[in-house]
């Protein structure tokens, strides 16, 4: 049967229309756009309301995209969610076949539409196959005036499908060789930043910032442990990143801490349906899918990253992402260990500076100064004798008073700076003399046990003892208004152990710690690799508990 003119010049407008669409897919290389721009050209060329392109995940079972035409965006948000391959939808995942129907409703393999859903009867599925693989599906309904959808709408849309094929694959591997690309510069912008940066929250930012780029997350959180052994979030990046900061999370409940402890990757597609998190803070913070991936040295764990959520239609993270994350995690683990090093090593070399400085100016003032200031008194023994004005006994006594003073003085500011008993006779004797002479000068009681054995400790362990027990016995004059303290060290095998406690007023758990020194103690403990915790509560004194290994 020929042709009307006027049907042969619509098949013309129409060819027409598909090679300048043909033309405008391979120009793209976006692969979101492209995806959406061939849902319009296929609505348009069938004069069909709405149409849509499901991607078929790498399982081939169902849906991992869903890109739509023709709904607006707040009936997208009262629908919810986007299909995942029910119903007809699933017919042609597991069937890639045309699919053409007068009634979508009529047909038994229909599972219905969900609320809030338009209206939709007559339906053409179109398979998108990539050699013979099928990428995914163009579906199409509510042909223009309520009408089916025609033999000559199908051939069109097979047509379209081909050309988005083959546009769709130029897409991807342009996004995959830009992808690698902006890998690789990461990559190496890690491990330049390795080499040259010694700030420890510098490199975790860089390293939070430029995973959550390339994997495209809506946040990343860094979370290293503490002391106390909980983990602390010390970088994040992303959105609402500043809420995460400083966040403490429990090394044993939390999903973080057991995979820090398991040493092992997780992926999870739905962070509600993994038993080890939290579901009331999964809930909070409204994410869905996440990355567990723990920084490790070696086979020793130091700190994990957590990423959430992809920004994309669907926030599940591919195994891709894991790799990547992975690989980043390897580079930040060297980094944060090496940042870690250079940061001790520095401190211990400031510290150690310190004692020697502290050591000279004990020695000058004991040895110098405080035999300056004895010859003084000598000198005066003679003038008091022989004077007889009452007036000049006088003045020479307050002037032998005010010697005295300042002698006593001078001794105690060389036993604080550095005493000479640490030096000479070791930790025993001069906690010995601290604890007397605190004493004397607070009327605070002191119980010191120094059960340490008869042979030295190290030398860098006396020191980082003794300033341990000195600033606690100052806290204690300042903060905790005590009137007892006991100090207990024993020296066991491979470790010395330090307990100091007081019967003061104390503080509440997570207060106070800024402004009792309690930082720089731990810094100390850790220069010597020990361990530090302080327990207290309000009205119920305060216990400081240190081991340090000793060789």
């Amino acid at each position: 049967m020929p042709l009307s003119p006027d049907s042969v010049a619509f098949m013309a407008d129409r060819m027409r229309a598909l090679l300048d669409a043909g033309v405008a897919l391979t120009s793209e290389l976006s692969l979101d756009a492209l995806l959406q721009r061939v849902v319009e050209i296929a609505a348009e060329l069938t004069e069909a309301r709405y149409a849509a392109l499901g991607v078929i995940d790498p399982t081939g079972t169902e849906l991992e995209r869903f890109v739509t035409t023709g709904i607006d965006p707040q009936t997208h948000a009262a629908i919810g969610d986007l299909p995942r391959g029910r119903g007809i939808l699933g017919v042609l995942i597991t069937d890639a076949a045309v699919l053409r129907l007068h009634d979508l409703s009529d047909d038994p393999r229909s599972v219905g539409f969900p609320p809030n859903h338009p209206p939709m009867r007559t339906f053409l599925g179109v398979p998108v196959l990539l050699r013979g693989v099928a990428y995914g599906n163009l579906y199409l309904t509510e042909k223009d005036g309520g009408a089916d959808f025609t033999h000559e709408d199908e051939e069109i849309v097979r047509l379209l499908a081909s050309q988005a094929a083959v546009a769709i694959e130029n897409a991807r591997l342009y996004e995959s060789a830009t992808r690698w690309s902006q890998q690789l510069e990461s990559l190496v912008e890690v491990g330049a930043a390795l080499a040259r940066e010694t700030e420890l929250p510098n490199l975790l930012n860089l390293v939070a910032r430029r995973l959550r780029e390339l994997i495209g997350a809506r946040l990343v959180l860094i979370a290293l442990p503490r002391e106390d052994g909980a983990l602390r979030v010390e970088s994040a990046d992303g959105e609402d990143a500043a809420e995460f900061m400083g966040v403490r999370l429990d090394r044993e409940s939390s999903k973080s801490g057991r995979v820090l402890d398991r040493g092992r990757s997780e992926r999870l597609d739905s962070l509600l349906d993994d038993p080890e998190v939290d579901r009331d803070f999964a809930r909070r913070m409204g994410m869905r899918a996440a990355l567990f991936v723990p920084l490790l040295v070696g086979e020793r764990p130091i700190g994990v990253i957590q990423a959430f959520d992809k920004l994309a239609a669907d926030r599940r993270f591919s195994n891709d992402d894991l790799r990547l994350a992975e690989t980043f995690a390897a580079q930040a683990g060297i980094a944060v260990d090496t940042t870690a090093r250079v940061a001790q090593d520095a401190l211990r070399r400031a510290v150690e500076g310190q004692e020697l400085e502290r050591r000279r100016l004990a020695r000058e003032l004991h040895d110098e100064t405080g035999q300056a200031l004895t010859s003084i008194l000598l000198g005066l023994s003679p003038l008091e004798e022989a004077g007889n004005a009452v007036a000049s006994r006088a003045a020479v006594q307050n002037l032998r008073e005010l010697v005295v003073d300042t002698l006593r003085n001078v001794r105690r500011l060389a036993v604080e700076l550095r005493p000479t008993a640490l030096d000479d006779f070791g930790l025993a004797a001069a906690l010995e003399r601290l604890a007397e002479n605190f004493s004397e000068q607070t009327g605070i009681a002191i119980e010191l046990e120094a059960g340490l054995g008869q042979e030295r400790l190290p030398s860098d362990v006396e020191t980082v003892l003794y300033r341990l027990v000195q600033e606690a016995l100052t806290n204690v004059v300042k903060h905790a208004h005590a009137e007892h303290v006991s100090i207990v060290l024993r020296r066991k095998e491979g470790a010395v152990t330090a307990v100091i406690e007081d019967d003061g007023r104390g503080f509440a758990d997570g207060h106070g710690e800024s402004g009792l020194g309690l930082v720089g103690m731990r810094e100390r403990v850790a220069l010597v690799n020990g361990r530090f915790r302080i327990e207290s509560a309000l009205n119920a004194g305060t216990t400081l508990l240190v081991e340090v290994p000793v060789p």
